[in-house]
């Protein structure tokens, strides 16, 4: 009972770290020896709104984390997430820096979407390690493609966050290719297809709020 109400309070205060802001990185800012760029007021906006969106999305994977670890029965998969989420703290901390130095700030949303991704997340991790790893898996190549979406939109000139973007890109492809190699199943098409339309009204509503 009691590692099960330490593991609750840490979970909780994960929770309240991630939506807080402030999360500290491991590593260095992709950006940080890259030039600011000479950006028009519409370009800083919406170089900011993305960002918006690329740091909710990294909300809720910590908490798409949070609930599969809390799920899995694995301890070595539980060890694999921590890793994955460990790493991903350091999207949170270059997205964060990046709005702020556009003039931007974080979604209003967040709380609301980090419940809802550990809620699936831990519906995900119920479903057996193979299903588990698939979710991983899906998520990871989809958001993949998303931050090349985002590569194609953001001017030529705004190298800073280009270059937060693509190491996070780069960091999402190997996330996924682990969980190939551990086993992931390949999850229905009907599933997939849910996790791209959910992900369209997180992308749509956090460009604006």
């Amino acid at each position: 009972m009691a590692s099960l109400v330490d593991s609750l309070i840490l979970g909780f205060d994960r929770a309240i770290r991630t939506v807080a802001g402030g999360t500290q990185c491991t590593r260095p800012n992709p950006a940080a020896d890259v030039p600011e760029a000479d950006l028009t007021p519409e370009q800083r906006r919406d170089a900011a709104a993305l960002m918006r969106i690329n740091h909710c999305g990294e909300v809720c994977a910590q908490a798409l984390y949070q609930g599969q670890a809390a799920a899995s029965a694995n301890p070595a998969l539980k060890r694999e997430l921590a890793e994955a989420a460990r790493e991903e703290e350091d999207h949170l901390a270059w997205s964060e820096a990046r709005i702020k130095e556009l003039g931007g700030q974080t979604s209003l949303l967040n709380p609301l979407f980090y419940a809802g991704s550990f809620a699936v997340g831990f519906a995900a991790g119920k479903a057996g390690d193979k299903w588990n790893l698939g979710f991983l898996n899906e998520t990871e190549r989809q958001v993949e493609a998303h931050l090349h979406g985002h590569l194609e939109r953001l001017s030529p000139l705004d190298v800073r966050t280009r270059a937060i973007v693509a190491q996070m890109k780069a960091d999402e492809a190997g996330h996924a290719d682990k969980a190939v190699a551990l086993g992931a199943a390949d999850l229905p098409l009907p599933v997939r297809h849910a996790m791209k339309v959910v992900a369209k009204v997180m992308t749509t509503t956090t460009y604006w709020v």
